[in-house]
């Protein structure tokens, strides 16, 4: 072989690899173009998601906020309802004391009185048991 034609096979040698290496290089540009450009599809996708699990977040707290304020005021409302219930406890021992006081007055004014003609002079507040809260 002339020193020629390996001349030629050593630069036809460095051509093709030259192509090789420049076709590669070429593909792997284009492949990491192709995966730039879907990795900001991906981004502008998962920006919109971060849009709405943030308005999801916002609706949740709201909520929360709206759950606690109900329970605040339910308390509220429990507690008031003790004490109303406390003071018509209060309301009702101070009634059947008068009642049991106002029947003894009767008692004894009817004791007192030889010619009283009975219950019928007593009145309606006497004979007839007032009502209370419970049976209204």
């Amino acid at each position: 072989m002339a020193t020629s034609t390996i001349v030629l096979i050593v630069i036809a040698a460095v051509v093709a690899i030259l192509l090789i290496a420049g076709l590669t290089w070429v593909a792997r540009n284009k492949r990491n173009q192709h995966r730039h450009v879907e990795a900001d599809k991906i981004r502008e996708g998962a920006q919109q998601e971060t849009l709405q699990v943030k308005q999801h977040e916002a609706l949740a707290d709201e909520t929360a906020a709206k759950a606690r304020a109900a329970q605040a005021e339910a308390d509220v409302k429990a507690a008031q309802a003790s004490g109303l219930q406390q003071q018509a406890a209060v309301h009702r021992g101070e009634a059947v004391t008068s009642r049991d006081h106002l029947n003894e007055q009767w008692d004894r004014a009817d004791t007192l009185d030889p010619a009283s003609p009975g219950s019928d002079t007593r009145g309606a507040a006497h004979d007839e048991p007032q009502p209370t809260a419970e049976s209204r």
